[in-house]
C-alpha cells in the first residue's frame, strides 16, 4: 500500500508543477500584406475564368461536331434529286408521293422497293428509288393506281443513287368529297408486285 501512495504523491506533485509553469507561446500567423492577398484573389479569379472558358469551348465543340452526324435533314424529293452528291451517306427524312405502280415486295429476305416522286405541281416530277429492308410497313402504305399516297422515309442516300430506308411512314389516302362533305377512302388499291 505504501508503494501506491508514494506513486500518487508523485503524480500530484507533477500536476501541480504543470499548472504552475506557463504555457509555451503559440506562434501567431503573420498576416500577408494586402497586395499579396489581392494577387492571390486575382490568380484564383483568372484560374476560374480559364476553367469556365475551357468548359464552354468543349460544349460548343460537342454541339457543333458531335451532333452533326446525328442531324436528320428533312427534304422534299425535288431538293434531294437536285443535290444528291451533297447528301450521300447523311441521315435524311425524304418526303414525297409514292409513284403509282412501283411498289414491289420480296418475302425472303423481306424487302420493299418503290419510287418516291415529287416536284412542282406544274413541272417535271423527280424520282428517287427506295429500298426498305423490313417485312412490315404501315397499313396506309398502299399502291393506289390514282396516286396520292404521301410517303415519308428516313434513311440515307447511297452512292449508287437509291435511298436505303430504315423507316417508312405513309399518310392516310383519304380524300375530301365536296359533294357529300365527308372524307372518303380510295378503294382502288393494288397489291405490291413481287420482286424478281
Amino acid at each position: 500500500m505504501g508503494y501506491c501512495r508514494r506513486d500518487m504523491s508523485n503524480l500530484d506533485d507533477e500536476l501541480a508543477k504543470a499548472i504552475e509553469e506557463p504555457a509555451p507561446p503559440v506562434a501567431k500567423p503573420i498576416p500577408k500584406p494586402a497586395s499579396a492577398q489581392k494577387e492571390a484573389a486575382a490568380r484564383a479569379s483568372i484560374g476560374l475564368l480559364v476553367a469556365l472558358v475551357v468548359i464552354v469551348g468543349a460544349i460548343v465543340l460537342v454541339v457543333m461536331f458531335g451532333f452533326k452526324d446525328a442531324a436528320i435533314y428533312a427534304l422534299p424529293v425535288k431538293d434531294l434529286a437536285a443535290q444528291q452528291d451533297k447528301y450521300v451517306g447523311r441521315k435524311i427524312r425524304l418526303e414525297g408521293e409514292l409513284t403509282p405502280g412501283t411498289l414491289k415486295k420480296r418475302d425472303q429476305p423481306c424487302e420493299y422497293r418503290f419510287t418516291v416522286q415529287g416536284g412542282p405541281p406544274d413541272g417535271a416530277q423527280h424520282q428517287i428509288p427506295v429500298r426498305y429492308g423490313q417485312c412490315v410497313v404501315p397499313d396506309t402504305f398502299r399502291d393506289m393506281p390514282g396516286g396520292g399516297v404521301q410517303v415519308t422515309v428516313e434513311g440515307a442516300l447511297t452512292k449508287e443513287g437509291h435511298f436505303e430506308a430504315t423507316l417508312v411512314m405513309a399518310k392516310c389516302s383519304s380524300k375530301y368529297d365536296p359533294a357529300t362533305h365527308q372524307m372518303t377512302k380510295d378503294r382502288g388499291e393494288a397489291a405490291a408486285t413481287p420482286i424478281n
